[in-house]
């Protein structure tokens, strides 16, 4: 037979644990018994059977009210707030550590935005970083696709001179927009005025010996009757010192803008050598635009800093440029 324990025993095992819970210090809500301070149903005690379980929440909540006023929590109870997903106050002692949270690692589309694939160096100037006479071609797949068929060492010369003569064709319409403009009116066949503009007379092209000199054809494509001078520079194969060798100009290029043309730049020492002459014969430095197709940062730097008012309009700038340019253009590679 199932031997079934009195009301009284229930009681008094009910009350030795409150006496046993009075003794351990556990404050009501914070172990998940008895009712919480914020009004939670709690599930009755283990070893108390279900039928009782209204006595002894009768019992605790009696013995609660009149021998144990209701404390205010305690600071080891945290707050649900703290928790947005919990409803139910964690209590957290000094035994007991939190599990620690599992680190997922970032998914193979999060690595690929914060980690740059393996490739070749790539030079992404800054914003103003050389200042405001600098600036690049805007770029474009065509744009990209010339260069890359430029730096390839498998293409053929006649290819070579070809794609070269395009890049050169766009560098040379940008620099132009460079030039002063004044505004001019004209009357179309239909009888009708046209406001418009054209170039203020008095610009010429400079071109430096001897890669200069393949673009000269583009310059003149684009302005057909402009007049071209020459500069000689050769530099010194041990220290890359230059010296002008020839320099032949406009008698009157003191008032005209001058158009610098000059495609690989890595140095700068021949550009700065070259812009000397220039100011010898009285060309103002912030008439100077330097036509340039590839050159580096470290060339970059020194021209401006050496002379800042000149401009210098370039497709690209890079560590490492195509100093192969000038032999492959005229075949004596």
């Amino acid at each position: 037979m199932i031997e079934v324990e009195s009301p009284e025993k229930t009681v008094k095992k009910m009350v030795e644990l409150g006496k046993a819970k009075e003794n351990m210090k556990v404050e009501p809500g914070c172990n998940g018994t008895g009712t919480s301070h914020h009004g939670q149903e709690q599930s009755a005690p283990v070893g108390i059977p279900e039928n009782n379980s209204s006595h002894y929440q009768h019992h605790n909540n009696a013995h609660s009210n009149h021998s144990n006023p209701p404390s205010p929590i305690p600071s080891s109870c945290v707050a649900p707030s703290t928790f947005p997903n919990s409803q139910k106050m964690v209590k957290i002692t000094a035994d007991e550590k939190p599990h620690p949270v599992p680190v997922r690692p970032p998914s193979r589309k999060n690595l690929s935005a914060t980690t740059p694939p393996p490739g070749p160096i790539i030079y992404v100037p800054k914003e103003n970083e050389f200042g405001s006479n600098f600036k690049i071609l805007p770029v474009s797949d065509q744009i990209k696709e010339l260069q890359t068929i430029i730096r390839d060492k498998n293409t053929s010369r006649s290819d070579f001179k070809f794609y070269a003569d395009r890049l050169i064709r766009l560098v040379i319409e940008e620099s132009l927009n460079l030039l002063p403009f004044q505004p001019h009116q004209v009357v179309t066949p239909t009888g009708a005025t046209y406001d418009g503009l054209k170039y203020e007379r008095g610009n010429c092209g400079v071109s430096i010996v001897r890669s200069g000199e393949s673009m000269e054809a583009g310059l003149r494509d684009c302005c057909r009757s402009i007049r071209i001078g020459k500069i000689l520079v050769e530099s010194d194969a041990d220290t890359h010192e230059a010296h002008v060798v020839y320099a032949r100009f406009p008698d009157d290029i003191s008032k005209r803008k001058v158009i610098l043309m000059y495609p690989i730049m890595s140095t700068g020492n021949t550009v700065i050598k070259s812009v000397n002459v220039l100011k010898e014969h009285h060309v103002p430095e912030d008439n100077i635009i330097l036509a340039n197709l590839f050159c580096t940062p470290h060339a970059v730097g020194s021209v401006l800093t050496t002379f800042p008012n000149m401009k210098i309009l370039t497709s690209e700038i890079h560590p490492v440029s195509p100093t192969h340019f000038g032999r492959r253009y005229f075949g004596t590679d």
